[in-house]
């Protein structure tokens, strides 16, 4: 139970108080800080009508003149708050959070690259090597390798595109009941070690081609 800053009437811990509508300094997972129970499939336009009304709610302003306590609360809670919509909002970041509420960390499955993944990743280091091997060769090399590049980028993109939908399928699983709960709990884990490799490789690609582009402007 929790004691309201305000009214100091005990209620279970939220947000708001249930009876004067004063902040509460606690914390609450980051679901029900917006108000939504434990599921992973979330309406964006929800999400953030969620995010904006209760925004307004715990507003400091609000509570300008309030008690010192009452003040208090209502920076900590929109603190809470903008921290739940930021990570609810994307659903990788929600599939990471997701695992640390079950004690799950990523990290214990992510040092090595996942098997679908590694032919990809020697494939776009070896290209951008022969990349920087050509730099002072003529345009037209250059320019071949470059083109060649950009195609892998795109085929990086439409990757990680299949591995969110992998994700959102997970997701449908996990909120339909399955009760294969570690089955389900390995595949999030290497769906979100998949799309954090593609998303590195991605911006690899973008850190060597972003010289290259400043150059051109630059010539022009």
């Amino acid at each position: 139970m929790i004691q309201c800053p305000s009214c100091a009437r005990q209620q279970e811990p939220r947000l708001l108080c249930r009876d004067c509508g004063a902040p509460l300094a606690v914390e609450v997972d980051y679901f029900a800080a917006l108000g939504f129970p434990r599921r992973l499939t979330l309406e964006p336009s929800q999400l953030e009508g969620a995010y904006h009304e209760r925004g307004r709610l715990l507003h400091p302003d609000r509570f300008a003149t309030e008690p010192e306590a009452v003040r208090e609360a209502s920076l900590r809670s929109t603190a809470l708050l903008t921290r739940s919509y930021r990570t609810l909002r994307d659903p990788v970041s929600r599939g990471r959070y997701w695992l640390e509420l079950r004690g799950e960390k990523l990290a214990e499955d992510n040092k090595r690259v996942p098997a679908e993944v590694a032919a990809l990743v020697f494939e776009v280091q070896e290209d951008l090597a022969e990349l920087r091997d050509a730099m002072g060769s003529d345009r037209d090399s250059i320019d071949e390798l470059l083109t060649a590049i950009r195609e892998r980028r795109q085929a990086l993109r439409l990757s990680i595109d299949e591995a969110q939908e992998e994700l959102e399928r997970n997701f449908t699983r996990w909120d339909s009941g399955s009760a294969d709960s570690a089955g389900l709990t390995q595949d999030l884990k290497a769906i979100l070690s998949k799309i954090a490799y593609l998303r590195t490789l991605i911006r690899d690609v973008d850190r060597e081609l972003e010289p290259l582009a400043v150059a051109d402007r630059n010539a022009l």
